[in-house]
């Protein structure tokens, strides 16, 4: 299984991954370990989806990175899941 994880920042901002193993993907990103995200001080986890496969996921990761909305991002948080299907 894989995920579909977004994290919120300190300053408001979505950092939006994802990862075969959640867990320690979060513990990276928390820790200060990831380049991406060691400056963006990321606060918490905003939402986390399951996918069957890494493959999925990362399709869905890419199509909410294109959107570029803000508001989306907002509304899926809202919502509780991503609505985006990989294919």
């Amino acid at each position: 299984m894989a995920w579909v994880y977004i994290l919120k920042t300190k300053s408001g901002k979505y950092y939006v991954g994802s990862t075969e193993n959640l867990d320690e993907r979060l513990r990276h990103h928390f820790g200060g370990y990831t380049p991406s995200t060691k400056r963006l001080h990321v606060q918490s986890l905003a939402l986390a989806q399951q996918y069957k496969s890494l493959k999925d996921a990362r399709a869905v990761e890419l199509k909410i990175k294109k959107l570029k909305r803000k508001d989306y991002i907002e509304k899926m948080l809202q919502d509780g899941y991503i609505k985006l299907s990989p294919e």
